[in-house]
């Protein structure tokens, strides 16, 4: 008997399960053959039942390469940390619904979380290149792949989901790891992206290069070189550059290698994870919807229930009362739920209270200070900014940068932007001076910009770009709107004074509804009394039945193959 042959044929025909009655007619034997074949274990399989548990099929291992899957962990960059620790902080404040969801949500905070974790530039491309990021390892191991097996020409696969390249001139991981391995020495003509691949005719033509080892590095997203790819023959390693968000896309993804058809009996799957990122979350995220998926997917039912036990207990107040026919028993039941209504109410409005004596005695007299001094310190920056301001023909005054005096506002704007760029940690550093104010350079983690803080006696912030006038001019416009500030401080410090005014008089005021409260509780206490509901009944406890001995136990079900 020829099992390879029963495996190709049963591939074709059968792709995932099959019974043994199909095994047999698709082989041509009998059933006790089929026994006997698996039983020498000749033939693997596996059973597995379906969702009714009735019907058992066997599940055949067809022979594939053996897998060995590698974990290169990488240390993440000073920026990375700082960003993905700001990344928490969003989060934070998204789940205390701080933020509307319009501006900020856990999908844009998840989505920045996985470029941060491929590569820090996809969230600012002014950031500097980390030597140690995925695109860097993943084409050092490619290439030493790439190198080993020159003389079978195997082919290596790298998946990637985010980043794809798109023609604009925007930075890609994809054009990353293409130069990287072309300095390295690989052909340019050996790399193929499969997005280039428009048509069928072109994907037909691709997939046939890469079979015949002519393309032998092959990059592309889990939706376009998933399912449908089958270009398997060289294929020796399989490169996960992100974590995608289904398994099953994890699974399409590693059936591009592990399947027939393949020359190489072992194959290599690499997994590049940054430490301290969304990575670990995604990874963990795809586990718990497998788990869950296995779960739904077996033959038992693990269905948990839980009834609305409030519902219930009102229900059964109202079956209660018409039952008896005593229309107390209802009364009661109606005030106990208005009173427990009123006790609320009157926590709530006590501990508003109590946030209101913590506000006049706390809250507003820092406020009014705070502010207070906010005011002195936009009268003595509006004062310092004018008293420093020469501007030129063009309108600007001179800026120094890094020591050096700039008269000229596109001299000052490109130097700036190099500043940026030259920036080796995400921490706050002093560049300079412009108009009378000190000037600091940082990158700001949790929005991933650069940041300019203008330094007087307040701290003025001004967000970067890369336009060498525009960064100019969103200086100027925020010392030109200094006085607007201030004057809208001086309002600020007023509402701050009639506010506390405002909750001196509010504090003293009663719960509006005592009397309704302490009215109803009196009644409450006459129908206990005359319902005797205080007092506690004897449990009843009725003897337990014995068990129908003409009902036998379940027994557990066995599977066998049939004879």
């Amino acid at each position: 008997m020829d099992l390879l042959t029963y495996y190709s044929d049963l591939a074709v025909a059968y792709p995932e399960y099959i019974t043994q009655k199909q095994f047999c007619e698709v082989c041509g034997i009998c059933h006790k053959t089929a026994y006997n074949l698996t039983r020498r274990g000749e033939i693997s399989y596996e059973i597995v039942d379906t969702p009714t548990g009735r019907i058992h099929h066997i599940m055949l291992k067809l022979p594939v390469p053996e897998a060995h899957y590698h974990n290169i962990a990488l240390k993440p960059s000073e920026y990375q940390k700082e960003i993905v620790a700001s990344l928490a902080e969003r989060a934070e404040k998204v789940r205390n619904r701080e933020v509307d969801s319009s501006v900020d949500n856990m999908l844009l905070i998840t989505n920045d979380g996985r470029k941060l974790a491929l590569d820090q530039r996809l969230i600012n491309p002014m950031l500097p290149a980390d030597p140690e990021s995925k695109a860097v390892k993943c084409a050092e191991t490619v290439f030493d792949i790439w190198r080993r097996t020159a003389e079978k020409h195997s082919t290596q696969m790298i998946f990637c989901d985010l980043s794809t390249p798109k023609g604009d001139g925007v930075f890609s991981v994809y054009d990353d790891i293409r130069s990287k391995l072309v300095e390295m020495g690989v052909p340019e003509n050996e790399i193929a992206y499969i997005h280039d691949a428009k048509t069928e005719a072109q994907k037909k033509d691709l997939f046939a290069k890469v079979r015949a080892g002519q393309v032998r590095v092959l990059l592309g997203s889990t939706q376009r070189m998933g399912a449908g790819t089958n270009c398997q023959q060289k294929l020796v390693a399989l490169h996960h550059l992100d974590c995608p968000w289904r398994p099953a896309d994890l699974q399409q993804r590693e059936g591009r290698i592990i399947r027939q058809g393949n020359e190489n009996s072992e194959v290599d799957i690499y997994s590049y994870v940054t430490e301290g990122t969304f990575d670990a979350y995604l990874y963990q995220l795809v586990e718990r919807k497998q788990k869950f998926i296995a779960q739904i997917m077996t033959s038992k039912s693990p269905v948990r229930s839980a009834e609305d036990v409030d519902d219930q207990a009102l229900s059964y107040a109202e079956i209660k009362a018409l039952a008896s026919g005593n229309p107390l028993i209802k009364e009661k039941m109606d005030l106990d739920i208005e009173v427990t209504k009123l006790k609320l109410l009157k926590s709530s409005h006590l501990s508003q209270r109590y946030s209101m004596e913590d506000a006049i005695s706390k809250t507003f007299p820092k406020s009014i200070a705070e502010t207070q001094e906010r005011l002195a310190g936009y009268g003595a920056d509006i004062a310092a900014v004018k008293e420093h301001t020469a501007p030129n023909e063009d309108g600007f005054s001179p800026m120094t940068l890094a020591g050096k005096v700039y008269t000229e506002k596109k001299a000052a704007g490109a130097e700036l932007l190099v500043l940026c760029q030259n920036m080796l940690t995400p921490e706050a550093m002093q560049i300079g001076s412009y108009r009378g104010l000190t000037l600091e350079l940082y990158f700001d983690s949790f929005s991933q910009e650069y940041r300019l803080t203008m330094i007087g006696q307040l701290r003025h912030v001004v967000t970067l770009g890369t336009d060498v006038f525009g960064n100019i001019q969103r200086m100027d416009n925020l010392l030109e709107s200094l006085p607007l500030k201030e004057q809208a401080c001086r309002e600020k410090l007023s509402d701050l004074h009639n506010q506390l005014e405002t909750a001196k008089v509010e504090v003293l005021k009663p719960f509006p509804r005592e009397e309704e409260l302490q009215t109803k509780l009196a009644r409450l206490e006459e129908l206990n009394a005359l319902l005797n509901m205080d007092k506690r009944e004897p449990e009843v406890v009725a003897e337990t039945e014995a068990p129908d001995n003409s009902q036998q136990s379940p027994t557990r079900k066995t599977t066998e193959l049939e004879r």
